[in-house]
C-alpha cells in the first residue's frame, strides 16, 4: 500500500506492514520535484518502484501540480507511461 508521508516529504510503500521503499519530494512554488526513489533489496523485482511512481504521479495530477522528474527512474516510468508526460514541467 502506497501512502503520503507529508512529515518525512515522500511517498512510502508498505508490505505487509513493513516499510518497503519510498520516492522522496520537494515542493517548491507549484512544481512537485520528485527527487529519489528507494527499494528495500528484500523486496526488488516486485514493481514497488513503479507503484510509487504511479501515485505520485496520480497524486500530482489530481491536485492539479505540475512535476520535475528529477529521480532517473521516475524519468524512466514517465517516458514508458507518456499519459504523465503533461503533467511534466
Amino acid at each position: 500500500m502506497v501512502t503520503k508521508n507529508e512529515a518525512e516529504s515522500r511517498y512510502e510503500i508498505h508490505v505487509d506492514g513493513a516499510l518497503a521503499g519510498f520516492l522522496e519530494y520537494r515542493t517548491v512554488d507549484d512544481v512537485l520535484a520528485l527527487v529519489h526513489t528507494e527499494v528495500d533489496e528484500a523486496y526488488a523485482g516486485q514493481g514497488l518502484g513503479g507503484q510509487l511512481a504511479k501515485y505520485a504521479l496520480d497524486d500530482a495530477k489530481a491536485r492539479d501540480v505540475k512535476i520535475s522528474p528529477l529521480c532517473p527512474f521516475v524519468a524512466k516510468y514517465i517516458d514508458k507511461h507518456p499519459e504523465y508526460r503533461v503533467t511534466v514541467r
